[in-house]
């Protein structure tokens, strides 16, 4: 009876050994901090709270304070990710301490709101016109410029109030990115830039800024993540595309941008995807990415990094879609994971 008894002990230590041994190293008590992005911000948060339901003990700090905030943490080191709407320029790149990946995680839109009376259906603005009212050169919303393309509405002789971003931002790299691109007016006196010299207007903070800056002032115009616009009921503006149709900011709008990524994106995966061809694409759309030190100092944040990275990749898409957030193409979900697999510490893989 004994030995019986002392066989099935031994079968059930053996599979409680197995049990201990397929625990991932980073099980237990551990924050991750990040910062950066408002764009991803509502996206983000979900993951974090659906990730760490999943995996008890592994929580996320991040702070939405912006990508150019995002870029200065992630240099510094006082954060273990950071996360931008704007790719890490050549010479950024250059200050920080070690190599770092640009990790993908989903397209968004960046909605043009507005606060007009007076427009039944959603106003319609091309791409000259949208870059001469963020020049000062429009001033007045009855300016027959916008009277031609919105001839059915009534259009009020009051002036026209820009918002903007006025902190470091990806989503101002986004817009301006796509002014640059469809007004060589733009190109040369502003350009493109997280933050910019901006000819007129009014500076908020965060999306949140713009939002009460456009919500609070009759006439004005300004620029926030989709989702965002959406959750608040702005009204938002239809812009003419590449290819002649008025289209309004949506996830078909998004999907349709984000069709050609999978064929253009470079190894790296710093690309724009503003003024993308095709009939149903939304002009003003872009990737956002994490960033990850390739080389991790801390093995067990590091696990729990690349960890997470697996999980967005394949469960965290899942929830793109219903927050408006295109999903990576199956094509760059696969690129990535492979790059993630480059993520080491101590010249050992964390994958």
């Amino acid at each position: 009876m004994i030995k019986k008894c002392s066989g099935s002990i031994v079968r059930y230590l053996l599979a409680a050994l197995c049990l201990v041994i397929a625990i991932p190293a980073f099980a237990g008590d551990i924050t991750v901090n990040g910062a950066g992005a408002t764009f991803p911000y509502p996206l983000y948060s979900k993951w974090f709270y659906e990730y760490s339901n999943a995996h008890p003990g592994v929580k996320f700090n991040y702070q939405s304070i912006g990508s150019g905030g995002g870029i200065k943490q992630i240099t510094a080191g006082t954060v273990d990710f950071g996360a931008t709407d704007a790719p890490m320029t050549d010479d950024e790149m250059a200050k920080l301490p070690g190599a770092i990946l640009h990790i993908p995680t989903a397209i968004g839109a960046v909605s043009v709101v507005y606060n007009v009376e007076g427009i039944k259906d959603a106003l319609k603005l091309s791409p000259d016109v949208l870059a001469g009212i963020f020049l000062g050169e429009i001033g007045k919303w009855n300016d027959p410029k916008i009277a031609a393309l919105n001839k059915d509405a009534r259009l009020p002789a009051i002036d026209i109030v820009v918002a903007h971003r006025s902190d470091g931002s990806g989503t101002t790299d986004i817009f301006t990115n796509y002014l640059a691109t469809v007004s060589p007016e733009w190109k040369s006196k502003v350009g493109r830039g997280k933050s910019v010299n901006w000819p007129v207007g009014l500076g908020g903070k965060g999306n949140e800024g713009v939002a009460g800056v456009v919500k609070q002032t009759p006439g004005a115009i300004g620029y926030v993540e989709l989702a965002f616009a959406q959750q608040n009921k702005m009204k938002d503006a239809a812009l003419r595309n590449r290819d002649g149709q008025f289209v309004s900011p949506s996830l078909e709008g998004t999907s349709a941008a984000a069709a050609g990524a999978a064929k253009a994106m470079p190894a790296d995966f710093r690309m724009s995807l503003v003024d993308a061809p095709g009939k149903d694409s939304y002009p003003i759309c872009g990737l956002t990415w994490l960033l990850v030190y390739k080389d991790q100092k801390d093995p067990v944040k590091g696990k729990a990094i690349v960890s997470f990275l697996k999980w967005a990749l394949k469960d965290g898409q899942k929830m793109n879609a219903p927050l408006l957030y295109a999903p990576l193409p199956k094509s760059v979900a696969e690129k990535v994971d492979q790059v993630a697999r480059e993520i080491k510490s101590g010249g050992k893989s964390l994958y």
